[in-house]
């Protein structure tokens, strides 16, 4: 079977029905429990870090895991990064067979820092053929440790930052990863998307990234002045669902996604991919903006089935819970045409059939 930690909505196991797989997660939280059971994924809710390995040993082909991030990410306090230091101390000793994880516990500023180290208690008592863990990327140098026991374990292992957005997800979210396989020597996924695609001596164009526009399936050929609405003439006119001419200081009314309330909030435009949903702002937090110059004319939320589509999940997948939750799971998963990918990396199965991907 495959494993899979700290499951979330399903980002993992809906990457996995891409490529014709399944497996079994693991889950504390009740309305990610939900949603993923009523996604036809098979899951138990329970603490990972409590749950015994004993019933996977011996059937475990595969290991996905995501810890939280809250505690490393940009997004929060950042205590993860405090405790650092004990989180190694705990890879290094769950990797020897030491359970020292109580110890450790008692003294990090955030309970949730240690989490990043419990796929290396499964890795060390499960020994599966391959391996894909994913976090933010702060998390990198604790993923190099991670790293150098696998290779000392006899597995063949990449590990870096990739960006989503080019395996074709709509947005720029940037995620670091591990690969790593027993059975087959493993590089870094092998990019579909960029953001200015060329022509390469071997192999297959690049297709752009895709866009917001592309994604949300807005009316193809919806066009937006670079100069604005002014009563001369001049400027050009570019398709929202496609890549813009350069735009100007002096581009008017285009529709915006701004990603928070604070003055220096991220800003995209609808011909580009969004910035990373991040999960520790509100759902309302986030908003289409009509812009006229520095007048804001319209003003509405970004709506929930919108977020889904912008991390790639297929539409309708049934997230549970309330409005807020729901927006948390969907900021919080890893998305799916990505986890397609890596998973694609590390078994060696074909990606052409994706979403997203040309045959």
């Amino acid at each position: 079977m495959i494993t899979e930690l700290f499951r979330g909505p399903g980002g993992w196991a809906e990457g996995l029905r891409q490529l014709g797989l399944s497996d079994v997660g693991l889950e504390v939280d009740t309305d990610a429990c939900d949603t993923a059971h009523a996604a036809g994924h098979a899951t138990i809710q329970t603490d990972v870090a409590a749950y015994p390995t004993a019933p996977f040993a011996g059937r475990t082909r595969g290991l996905l895991a995501s810890p939280p991030c809250q505690a490393w990410s940009q997004a929060g306090k950042r205590w993860g990064l405090v405790d650092q230091p004990l989180v190694h101390q705990a890879v290094h000793d769950l990797a020897h067979g030491r359970d020292t994880r109580a110890e450790l516990l008692a003294r990090c500023r955030d309970e949730r820092s240690l989490l990043a180290a419990e796929p290396m208690r499964w890795l060390h008592d499960l020994r599966p053929e391959w391996a894909c863990p994913e976090e933010v990327p702060d998390v990198l140098p604790l993923f190099k440790q991670y790293a150098a026991v696998l290779r000392s374990w006899g597995y063949s292992v990449w590990v870096g930052v990739v960006n989503a957005a080019n395996y074709g997800v709509p947005q720029t979210r940037r995620r670091a990863i591990l690969i790593a396989s027993q059975a087959r020597v493993v590089t870094a996924p092998e990019p579909t998307h960029a953001e200015r695609p060329a022509d390469v001596l071997f192999g297959n164009r690049l297709k752009p990234w895709v866009t917001m526009a592309d994604a949300l399936g807005l009316e193809p050929g919806l066009l937006v002045r670079t100069r604005g609405q002014r009563r001369t003439s001049g400027g050009n006119d570019f398709p929202c669902d496609a890549p813009s001419w350069a735009l100007t200081e002096k581009a008017r009314s285009w529709w915006v996604l701004r990603q928070g309330k604070r003055k220096n909030a991220t800003v995209r435009r609808l011909d580009q991919p969004a910035a990373t949903l991040v999960a520790g702002h509100a759902h309302r937090d986030f908003h289409w903006v009509k812009v006229d110059g520095s007048t804001d004319l319209e003003k509405r939320p970004l709506l929930l089935e919108e977020a889904a589509a912008l991390q790639s999940f297929s539409p309708g997948h049934p997230f549970q819970g309330s409005e807020s939750k729901r927006f948390l799971q969907i900021a919080n998963a890893v998305p799916p045409l990505l986890a397609a990918h890596v998973v694609a990396t590390a078994t060696g199965l074909p990606v052409a059939q994706l979403r997203g991907v040309a045959a």
